[in-house]
């Protein structure tokens, strides 16, 4: 295949083309944030030739999820809930 065998589909990178060799997940780091992208069985062709798609599959906070409107303590559900209320 060409160095420039896929394509990302989606997310703040769409469109963009690179060499996937054997990866079966590409991580970027855009803006502190850590943006994912998984290897899927399409193919996109493209004027430059035919290309593997690596679809976008969300972003993550590399330092770990905060505290928010899914903190544990307002979740009924969760073992951590407040059972006084």
């Amino acid at each position: 295949m060409a160095a420039t065998d896929a394509v990302l589909v989606g997310g703040p990178r769409d469109g963009d083309i690179f060499d996937a060799e054997d990866a079966a997940l590409v991580e970027l780091e855009i803006d502190g944030m850590v943006h994912r992208y998984i290897r899927t069985t399409k193919r996109r062709t493209m004027p430059e030739g035919e290309r593997r798609v690596f679809a976008y599959d969300g972003v993550v906070d590399p330092t770990g999820a905060k505290d928010g409107a899914e903190h544990a303590r307002n979740r009924r559900a969760s073992p951590l809930a407040d059972e006084s209320e």
